[in-house]
């Protein structure tokens, strides 16, 4: 069921409270790009153990100006797959959680990540490139979308429903990874949640994304026996061969799968050329637009297998899951897109919705079982590449935007728990 001509109206209408809300964030505008800036200089990527721990406590600084407890938490370490194909494991940097008002009516859960796929020294310099765009490292993925989180919570705050509406922020230091060590904080605070808002960039365009395929990280482990390739080649058994067979069937899966898409990242193993090689590490991932889907994926691949280890002399092992699970459109993601899109009226805004390949913690969200919005940040493009850039413009206007969100589902012109009340 469709909103109807005077939804569409109460959403789109700005009340008092909205008026003084906006005002506020405009004043705000050019602190929240200073404070975007100062961010990015600061390398967070999500491997670089010590520019995570050190840019956390800011962000607990600048939380604490929120009505909420603000907590650090250290997780346990994440395991990693060497190219030896041994595990190893990694101290990631702290979740930062936020609450306030877990006994209010109408609970939201936001989440955000402050890592960034840019290794310390890789992509550190922030330029103006005109036409209202800066270029520079996680300014639109997503260290802009965090500052719209804050100032948005920091002008709902100042206004009148305050004590109506709680929240629950998982702020994580492992996204672009795959949330290995923050998905557990984000299931928590997800489930008890009406509504979920994830800031990950909105394209350039302003359109924001609408269903999401899963996403699967899988290392297939491959042990062979090394020989001299000179004196006794046919001793040997190749790991390398057995990955290369194994890749060339992935390529056939992902040609005979229409919605699924396989891609072999990389291969690693081996050493001197006079040495038949005795491991192999196979990068893979998958995505899929549904749980039927992926699970059909899973076990071709574990067939696939299967047929590779009728070579001689190979074993190997398959290390990793669906870590985000599929995010499809359903009764409840729709109608909240509805919802969304008549609040953005109240901006002159018409928002679209694109289904993406895409995957971000609005899936682990939608997992928990809660309706969500992911591409409330600032608007950009390019990003995961040295050509990322922020539209500078967007700062006041996804802050104005969530803010609204946040003052309808308060005073109930969004009604919450219907939405939540879809997804059964």
């Amino acid at each position: 069921m469709t909103l109807t001509k005077e939804d569409i109206f109460a959403l789109a209408k700005k009340t008092s409270e909205d008026v003084t809300a906006l005002d506020l964030i405009h004043s705000r505008h050019d602190a929240m790009i200073a404070k975007t800036v100062e961010w990015a200089k600061i390398n967070t990527g999500s491997w670089n153990a010590v520019g995570l721990e050190s840019f956390a406590p800011l962000l607990v600084e600048a939380f604490g100006e929120l009505d909420a407890v603000v907590e650090s938490h250290k997780t346990p370490a994440i395991e990693k797959i060497n190219n030896q194909g041994d595990k190893t494991y990694f101290q990631s940097g702290p979740v930062i959680t936020v609450t306030s008002r877990s006994d209010a009516p109408v609970q939201v859960v936001m989440t955000g990540h402050y890592d960034t796929v840019f290794p310390e020294g890789t992509f550190e310099d922030i330029k103006d490139i005109g036409d209202g765009k800066l270029n520079g490292p996680g300014l639109a993925d997503m260290k802009g979308g965090i500052v719209v989180m804050l100032e948005a919570l920091k002008a709902f705050e100042a206004g009148p429903h305050k004590d109506k509406l709680g929240y629950s922020i998982t702020l994580s230091p492992d996204e672009e990874t795959g949330n290995f060590a923050s998905a557990p904080f984000i299931a928590k605070a997800a489930k008890t949640a009406h509504i979920g808002l994830t800031f990950e960039p909105a394209m350039e365009s302003g359109a924001m994304s609408g269903g999401r395929k899963g996403s699967a990280i899988y290392d297939i482990v491959f042990k062979g026996l090394a020989s001299h390739a000179g004196r006794a080649p046919e001793a040997g058994r190749s790991a390398i061969l057995a990955a290369a067979e194994f890749a060339l069937g992935v390529e056939k899966l992902d040609a005979a799968m229409d919605t699924v898409t396989f891609n072999v990242g990389a291969i690693d193993g081996g050493n001197a050329v006079n040495i038949v090689p005795d491991n192999a590490v196979l990068r893979l991932g998958i995505r899929a637009p549904d749980q039927t889907r992926a699970d059909l994926a899973v076990r071709s691949l574990q067939t696939l297998l299967k047929k590779v280890l009728k070579r001689d002399g190979i074993s190997a092992q398959m290390i990793g899951s669906f870590y985000r699970p599929p995010k499809p459109r359903n009764a409840a993601q729709s109608r909240l897109f509805e919802v969304v899109d008549a609040t953005a009226g109240a901006l002159g805004l018409s928002l679209t919705f694109q289904d993406t390949g895409g995957v971000c913690e609005g899936n682990n969200v939608f997992q928990a079982g809660t309706p969500n919005i992911d591409t409330l940040g600032v608007r950009g493009g390019n990003i995961h590449s040295s050509d990322e850039f922020v539209v500078l413009d967007s700062f006041a206007e996804r802050a104005g935007l969530t803010t609204l969100i946040l003052n309808r589902l308060a005073d109930g012109r969004i009604d919450a728990a219907h939405i939540k009340s879809l997804m059964d």
